[in-house]
C-alpha cells in the first residue's frame, strides 16, 4: 500500500468520501475548547482558534509566513451551575492587525451576567457585534454554550428516574416522539399524535 503524504496542517482527517477532484489546502482554522472544573464551585469554559494558511500570505500590515497564524484567539467564560456567567477573559495572540484588532479584549467583559441558556447569541450580537468587538472572538464565544452544557449536564447522574434529560428536544436524534428516546428514555417517550385533516380540506 502506498505511503499517502500529508502536510503539516492537515491535521484533522475527517472519514468523508474522497473528494471528487485532486486539491490544495487553501486554509486551516482550529478551534479547541476546554472545560475546567475549578475549586471553587465554577467552571471556566476556555476556546481557542487560529487560522493559517499554508502559504505566504500578504496582508495589508506586511506578509505573514506560511504556517504562521494569521489568528490566534483566546476566550474563558468562567460560569456557575445556572450557566451564569460571572467572569470573561480574552486575548488575541496573532492579529492581522496588530495594534488595532488586539486592543479589543476588555470589550469581553460586556459578557458578564449573561446566561449561556438563555439568549446568549442575541446577547453577544448586542454586546460585541460587529464593530463592538472582534468578529472571531464573537464567534468562538457561540460555540460555548453546547461545550458547557456537555461539561455540566454531562457529568450529572443518568439514574435519575424522576428527572427530564436534558438532552430531550434538543437534537433530532432526541426527539421527545421518535425512536431514539423510546429505546433509551422509554418513561419520556411521546407518541406523536396523527394529523387530523379537517373535513373541509380538500
Amino acid at each position: 500500500m502506498l505511503a499517502v503524504s500529508r502536510s503539516p496542517l492537515d491535521r484533522f482527517n475527517m472519514p468523508l468520501p474522497p473528494a471528487s477532484s485532486s486539491r490544495k489546502l487553501l486554509h486551516s482554522r482550529s478551534i479547541d475548547v476546554q472545560a475546567y472544573q475549578r475549586d471553587d464551585g465554577l467552571v471556566d469554559i476556555e476556546a481557542h482558534l487560529t487560522d493559517i494558511k499554508p502559504i505566504d500570505t500578504p496582508l495589508t500590515a506586511g506578509i505573514r509566513s506560511a504556517g504562521q497564524p494569521i489568528h490566534d484567539l483566546w476566550l474563558r467564560l468562567t460560569i456557575d451551575d445556572r450557566y451564569q456567567v460571572v467572569d470573561v477573559q480574552a486575548q488575541s495572540d496573532a492579529v492581522p492587525y496588530t495594534g488595532y484588532c488586539d486592543t479589543i479584549a476588555p470589550a469581553y467583559q460586556a459578557l458578564v451576567g449573561t446566561n449561556l441558556l438563555k439568549g446568549f447569541r442575541s446577547d453577544v450580537k448586542a454586546r460585541v457585534g460587529n464593530a463592538l468587538g472582534c468578529t472571531h472572538l464573537s464567534e468562538l464565544s457561540v460555540v460555548v454554550p453546547t461545550v458547557a452544557v456537555q461539561a455540566i449536564a454531562g457529568g450529572q447522574s443518568a439514574d435519575e428516574p424522576d428527572v427530564r434529560p436534558f438532552q430531550l428536544d434538543r437534537c433530532h436524534a432526541m426527539a421527545s416522539d421518535g425512536p431514539g428516546v423510546l429505546r433509551y428514555y422509554p418513561k419520556w417517550y411521546r407518541k406523536k399524535l396523527p394529523v387530523r385533516l379537517s373535513d373541509e380540506n380538500p
